[in-house]
């Protein structure tokens, strides 16, 4: 879960909101829509590893099972918050895939 002290947000929020900025600013020039996707990847995982490096210095096994334990609890999470609310959307806006029900009723055995 992505909830820290308010102390800590006060402290990272505006240096967050800068480099979000530049991101954005460096994938305007780049053309094309997607082209925030990659800098934010590169972004993420420079962040990560330059972390690791200050106050670890050697990479170890246990960094690189929390990292990637890290990373896909904020891809389940965004997943959960954001992605899950847009699909329902979605379904009430153009319908479902009937299959869909199909299978949910009889999992449930109904």
């Amino acid at each position: 879960m992505p909830y820290i002290s308010l102390q800590h947000r006060q402290t990272l929020d505006p240096l967050i909101n800068k480099l979000a900025l530049q991101i954005v600013q460096e994938a305007q020039g780049s053309g094309y829509d997607a082209a925030f996707a990659g800098l934010l990847n590169y972004t993420c995982t420079r962040l990560a590893l330059k972390v690791v490096r200050h106050q670890f210095g050697a990479m170890r096994y246990w960094i690189i099972a929390i990292l990637t334990g890290t990373f896909k609890n904020i891809a389940d999470e965004f997943y959960r918050r954001i992605a899950v609310t847009y699909e329902n959307r979605q379904i009430d806006k153009s319908g479902d895939v009937d299959l869909f029900q199909e299978y949910e009723l009889e999992i449930r055995g109904d």
